[in-house]
């Protein structure tokens, strides 16, 4: 969906809908709606333990770029989030070329973090029970079309290997109630995204849009994962 169009809706559903269901309280509706595909809570991946210091990438595609950004600026031991488009055989990608579904790209994030404060193992987690929701296929709540499908785009066969099990691992555990359709692909490319799409949560958190898809995602990330949650800035 287009930005113009993606505020539109979003806009008009908010001026619906959202001010009686929020009776209830914003938070409230917000994680029911965060947390309404998920079955079984998953236990927290323990932190790393005896890891050096370093820096390492990963790359995910969950939906719409926003919010996913937004959760992983919000997590302990990540240097940084940001958007882009990854997974299209084109050489070059736009927000335009994108968004027609003609290249092949996803709306993607790529987050360089510490292995030695937050492992590969967690942020799976947190891209697969908060960021996004991986049952969905080619589309992501209000968003339809294959640049909003789910995709983990690993960089070598140990991100490869990990995903796979995380995968598995919810399976086993019965945590959602439809089959997770997470693409698991190599990186071939990631292309930065437009700047205007950069930190766009942190600059737009009344953007309706923002406070209906993805503001709860923040407040599903610090009530169920503490000990990651952070503001951004704050090291």
């Amino acid at each position: 969906m287009r930005v113009s169009h993606r505020l539109a809706a979003s806009a008009l559903v908010a001026a619906i809908l959202v001010p009686a269901v929020m009776l209830l309280s914003p938070t409230r509706f917000g994680l029911a709606r965060a947390e309404a595909a998920a079955l079984v809570a998953m236990a927290p991946e323990p932190a790393p333990a005896g890891v050096a210091a370093s820096s390492d990438t990963a790359v995910f595609a969950g939906g719409c770029f926003w919010g996913v950004e937004a959760v992983f600026e919000h997590l302990e031991g990540v240097s940084s989030a940001v958007s882009g488009y990854a997974g299209g055989s084109a050489a070059a990608a736009s927000y335009d070329q994108v968004s027609s579904g003609s290249t092949g790209h996803a709306e993607a994030v790529q987050v360089v973090y510490d292995p030695g404060k937050i492992s590969y193992d967690q942020l799976l987690q947190i891209f697969f029970t908060v960021a996004h929701d991986p049952t969905q296929l080619n589309r992501q709540g209000p968003d339809h079309g294959t640049q909003y499908r789910s995709a983990v785009f690993y960089r070598g066969p140990a991100q490869r290997q990990a995903t796979e099990r995380y995968i598995a691992k919810l399976g086993k555990a019965g945590h959602y109630r439809e089959a997770i359709v997470t693409e698991v692909t190599p990186l071939q490319a990631f292309h930065l995204a437009e700047g205007y799409h950069q930190d766009y949560l942190v600059r737009h958190p009344n953007q309706p849009y923002i406070v209906i898809n993805d503001a709860p995602k923040l407040e599903h990330l610090r009530r169920q994962f503490p000990a990651l949650y952070r503001e951004p800035g704050r090291s």
